[in-house]
């Protein structure tokens, strides 16, 4: 069968690459175009555009290049049109998804045989914009949860059976862990910076970050920089700092050995606590964007962590409540309180029963997507 699949950002990528390499194993003969990163290209599939090209991040900032991204719009339904696809797999992104799937649908009522939209991934309609969730049920033919509470969200109040899954890094980073037991990245106890994988958002928050480890002389701060963005970009904050360096695609490698972690909002706070990592979860936006989201985002929480286990079990410091100030006296805490590191890697390990029941979520999704295009 015939596959376009579409993600937008690294988190996109990496799920992308992993339901990828699943629907290969079941379905010898895919045929898969996609609009991701490097891993889903490696994974088997022809690249059509980098989600590089694609990451716009806040409110400000996407009506300031909503030009670009009306062009995307138009390449992609091109592209799609000339491909032909059995199946349009959408991941995450949903202001650029969520148009292509309405698309799609009438692309398919207005001819015999249209592609079927499954929709891998959710867009957090229970955050925010929850009316998108009528427009989403008339367009999407399947969709595939990976959030334990989204399926009893979906049907309890909108009537509508959606398949979990489990979280698909759940197993990725299960089968990571012992991998890196012989790469040593520092002799001094480490400090992760996770600033994020767009240029915007790591230019807010990674200064903070850094000024934060000049209190730390006997830690090594170590920046994971997004595989999308050129090293210079990162020399030019940290070359200043005399215990702080750089890795680049080995963000996982760097979460097995650190001792905390300053951590930007995003699937990263997942694979912080995945990885057992007490972490504190940072976000700073343009003050237009943080001014907007405020009034429209309704959950008590940024943080995926603290979600899914609906309580505070990571600090958040959000928008001015991000100050070097606050944010070293976090790290002190998760470095020093036994007593606080302990609770959270207590709740950290309920979080990985919780993400963990459904087994290796990649192969369920691929199964599922098989069989429903089968029937």
């Amino acid at each position: 069968m015939k596959y376009y699949i579409i993600a937008g950002e690294a988190s996109g990528d990496l799920h992308g690459s992993n339901l990828i390499k699943e629907l290969k194993k079941i379905d010898h003969a895919a045929d898969i175009r996609c609009w991701g990163g490097d891993l889903m290209e490696q994974a088997g599939a022809h690249l059509v555009k980098h989600y590089r090209d694609l990451a716009f991040m806040g409110f400000a900032e996407v009506v300031a290049n909503l030009g670009t991204i009306l062009r995307n719009l138009k390449l992609c339904k091109e592209d799609v049109l000339r491909f032909k696809p059995d199946a349009i797999i959408l991941i995450d992104y949903p202001g650029f998804n969520l148009r292509i799937a309405k698309w799609a649908k009438q692309q398919e009522l207005s001819s015999e045989s249209g592609a079927k939209v499954i929709y891998y991934i959710s867009p957090q309609v229970w955050a925010w914009k929850e009316n998108r969730v009528k427009e989403m049920k008339k367009n999407i033919d399947k969709m595939i949860v990976i959030i334990p509470f989204e399926k009893q969200y979906f049907s309890n109040k909108w009537n509508w059976e959606v398949e979990y899954v489990g979280h698909p890094l759940a197993a990725v980073i299960q089968n990571q862990k012992s991998k890196f037991e012989n790469e040593k990245l520092s002799d001094k106890p480490i400090v992760a910076l996770l600033p994020g994988s767009r240029k915007q958002e790591i230019s807010k928050k990674l200064p903070i970050m850094l000024e934060v480890s000049k209190f730390f002389p006997h830690h090594q701060f170590i920046v994971a920089e997004a595989p999308s963005v050129e090293d210079e970009f990162y020399r030019n904050f940290t070359k200043r700092y005399s215990n702080v360096t750089s890795v680049k695609n080995q963000t996982y490698n760097l979460l097995s050995q650190a001792k905390a972690a300053a951590v930007t909002s995003g699937t990263a706070t997942l694979e912080t606590a995945l990885f057992g990592v007490p972490e504190v979860v940072c976000y700073k936006g343009s003050p237009v964007s943080y001014q907007i989201a405020k009034r429209v985002i309704k959950v008590k929480y940024i943080s995926l962590v603290n979600l899914i286990m609906d309580r505070l079990v990571v600090k958040e410091l959000i928008q001015n409540d991000l100050t070097e100030h606050n944010l070293k006296r976090e790290l002190q805490e998760l470095l020093k309180n036994e007593k606080r590191i302990n609770e959270i890697k207590q709740d950290y390990a309920e979080l990985r029963r919780l993400l963990g029941e459904g087994g290796n979520a990649s192969a369920n999704a691929a199964r599922s997507i098989i069989e429903f295009l089968s029937k």
